[in-house]
């Protein structure tokens, strides 16, 4: 595990429990593996707003709205149907 990772000067509650995960685990975080269609309009391209960034992003959300299977795909697992 890398340093920047824990902190011995971190002060822990009584009552939390720290659990570490491994560094790559997207099975923990499905929305994780949502980035890459998320971004792939922004990648490769400069913006000249925050303005411009958001009206893209609309535009691939209103896509993303119909990507149902892909997404279902991508962010399904087996065990989700059991919590």
């Amino acid at each position: 595990m890398r340093s920047w990772h824990r902190s011995k000067k971190a002060t822990i509650p009584e009552g939390i429990t720290i659990e570490f995960l491994p560094p790559y685990s997207p099975e923990l975080q499905p929305a994780e593996r949502l980035w890459t269609l998320v971004d792939e309009p922004l990648v490769n391209e400069h913006f000249e707003t925050i303005n411009e960034i958001e009206e893209l992003l609309v535009q691939r959300c209103n896509v993303l709205r119909e990507m149902k299977e892909e997404i279902k795909n991508l962010t399904h697992y087996h065990w989700l149907n059991s919590l």
